[in-house]
């Protein structure tokens, strides 16, 4: 499939050239159009999650972006995922995404009453739910575990019990409003643990894991309380291709007694490494540790192409790294690849990250607020370094490469 575009376009060149003809936006345009009905569905097994997250919907809709389904119509954003074979979405959850004097901090503002209103729109569909705690006001990842602003203060002792009754305040409220998640991340790419300084996993003592596993534990132990075995736990690392991360992290927590269900990867090719490092990961994790897997962030660009003035997360260095084109026909195979090869290791799942973020006014990563908050230097600008990944395009009409979901 990787090569159809390029099989078109050279029977549209040879044409012209005959013809006279000349090469516009518009005749591009028709022949992806006609390589669109190529796209088949990734050979997958029947229960493998086919999910995508979908955080900073709410906040497109609200800066009046439309989505649009295959045929050009306007079309609530999560049934055009669904019906195109997406059955799982992904929220994070941050704390109070705002400062104190009330400005959001931006890239979905996803406080506990946002992801509500996405879960609930979700569930309405038929489609289940994974909430993704970051235990932060705004963006975790292994670079950052900011605490919440109302936690700074804590001890260790105040800090264990402020997770665990937030854990269980926050599942309690999904529960009695009857949208209990199926699954929980206890932390989002936790390689270098979370609530900095008391939760980082290196560079202490040497009882680094010890408070980590405890703050974990009292997390869990909260979720496990408010909705019993309803929700699955997910412990979530980047970089799913790195085993020697992998081993180090989860024999400091499995000998530490942790209980957990899920192994989460992060599967960015262009950053991480190819497929095949991907599912020899997925293989031996499985193995050693006797849990599901599966990758719950992962994207490939459709265009390098920028729509703001902030410069995409992937280049052609990148793109050339990663082995597919930057276009419709990369994306497709790309996702077609990684699917069929994570499921026939043994992985349970995939989740596209971010799949509806598009450019819009007001619409970035992170507000003036939120830079300040994750204490960004004045390298940091504002703007959407993703959209050139989402699986809609400007006009927010779907991609077709989406097909390779399709059930």
């Amino acid at each position: 499939m990787k090569n159809i575009k390029t099989k078109v376009l050279t029977t549209a060149v040879i044409a012209c050239l005959m013809c006279g003809c000349e090469m516009t936006q518009s005749n591009n345009e028709q022949m992806l159009s006609h390589t669109a009905s190529s796209f088949q569905k990734a050979n997958l097994s029947k229960d493998f999650i086919k999910g995508a997250d979908i955080s900073t919907l709410i906040e497109m809709e609200q800066a009046g972006f439309v989505y649009r389904n295959e045929k050009g119509e306007p079309e609530d954003c999560l049934k055009i995922l669904r019906d195109n074979g997406i059955d799982y979405i992904r929220v994070r959850l941050w704390v109070d995404p705002k400062d104190q004097n009330g400005n959001l901090y931006g890239a979905g503002n996803n406080d506990l009453a946002t992801d509500l209103e996405l879960v609930r729109r979700a569930k309405k569909l038929g489609m289940k739910v994974l909430l993704d705690f970051h235990y932060s006001d705004f963006w975790t990842d292994p670079g950052k575990q900011f605490k919440p602003k109302s936690w700074e203060n804590l001890s260790f002792e105040e800090l264990n019990d402020a997770i665990y009754k937030y854990s269980k305040d926050v599942m309690s409220t999904f529960k009695d409003a009857g949208l209990t998640p199926e699954m929980v991340q206890i932390g989002n790419e936790v390689n270098s643990g979370i609530l900095w300084p008391e939760g980082k996993s290196w560079g202490g003592d040497g009882h680094e894991f010890d408070r980590l596993s405890l703050l974990l534990k009292s997390a869990i132990k909260g979720v496990k309380e408010a909705v019993g075995s309803d929700s699955k736990i997910m412990l979530h690392l980047a970089k799913g291709p790195d085993n020697g991360a992998f081993k180090w992290w989860f024999d400091e927590i499995t000998k530490r007694d942790v209980d957990f269900d899920v192994i989460g990867m992060s599967m960015y090719t262009w950053w991480d490494g190819p497929i095949s490092a991907l599912t020899d990961n997925i293989k031996w994790v499985k193995n050693q540790y006797g849990k599901d897997v599966m990758v719950v962030e992962g994207s490939y660009p459709y265009t390098l192409e920028s729509d703001d003035s902030l410069a995409q997360d992937i280049d052609a260095e990148g793109v050339k790294k990663s082995g597919y084109e930057a276009s419709v026909n990369g994306q497709y195979q790309y996702l077609k690849d990684l699917m069929e090869n994570v499921d026939k290791a043994g992985g349970t799942g995939f989740f596209y990250w971010e799949a509806a973020w598009k450019t819009a006014p007001g619409i970035s990563w992170a507000s003036p607020a939120g830079m300040a908050y994750i204490k960004c230097g004045a390298d940091c600008q504002h703007g959407n370094a993703r959209e050139n990944q989402a699986l809609f395009d400007k006009s927010g009409k779907v991609l077709p490469s989406i097909k390779v979901f399709n059930n």
